[in-house]
């Protein structure tokens, strides 16, 4: 892994040149993602990120953690036990040079610290479970993190809106598997990532996937194609 996200988020802490990353996927083009936005802080971050800030308590877990923006707001301005993961060395180590206590690198499938009341996963959240073939193997891990009267906050988006329609209003999507299951790259300073698969799950399927793994979900909020879903053992 060439963790150029990392290399990125490292090079701009460190004030080192740092330039905008790239990302594509299969059904969208090259597309600018400003280093800076990784950096936000809480004013500058969606609605959706806030209100599970918000709802953040107790000891809480960080997925695919990045900076360490989430991780940062829940530790100084709310005084939580955060722990920040994520499997980019560089973010953990940018992480940890910006005053988060609990940092880690690692995959969350091999993670194993003890059991958390917020597990949280932001930012299309649910891209980290990379298709809907292997992920009752994440729901059973996060299932198994979870404290009894815990809670997973985590985002996604509908992306039915980026295909094409015919007159009648009907969506051309792939015949082939389900449509929010796309191959993602990252480029950064003329490198390229290798793809990995990425997920984005409408709110009816991630419901199914949930129920069928021992969870309770509910919608917590909606903003335009994009929605923050609680997940509580059942």
């Amino acid at each position: 892994m060439k963790d150029l996200m990392g290399k990125a988020i490292w090079e701009y802490y460190h004030q080192e040149n740092p330039e905008n990353l790239q990302t594509e996927t299969s059904i969208s083009e090259l597309d600018e993602l400003p280093v800076d936005y990784l950096f936000r802080d809480f004013e500058e971050m969606n609605e959706i990120e806030q209100k599970a800030l918000e709802l953040s308590r107790g000891k809480v877990l960080d997925i695919g953690a990045g900076a360490g923006s989430h991780s940062l707001y829940l530790q100084n301005e709310r005084n939580l036990d955060v722990t920040a993961l994520d499997i980019s060395p560089k973010s953990i180590e940018v992480c940890r040079l910006r005053g988060i206590r609990k940092a880690v690198c690692e995959n969350m499938l091999q993670f194993s610290d003890e059991n958390y009341d917020t597990i949280l996963l932001l930012m299309n959240g649910t891209g980290i479970f990379q298709s809907l073939k292997v992920i009752d193997i994440y729901l059973k891990k996060l299932h198994s993190l979870l404290n009894e009267n815990g809670q997973i906050l985590i985002d996604s988006t509908d992306i039915l809106y980026m295909f094409d329609r015919d007159e009648d209003g009907g969506v051309y999507i792939p015949a082939e598997g389900y449509y929010g299951e796309l191959d993602y790259i990252v480029h950064y300073k003329g490198e390229s990532e290798e793809a990995i698969k990425w997920l984005y799950l409408d709110f009816n399927t991630l419901k199914n996937a949930a129920e069928n793994n021992g969870f309770k979900i509910e919608k917590i909020l909606q903003e335009d194609d994009s929605y923050l879903a609680k997940l509580t053992k059942e």
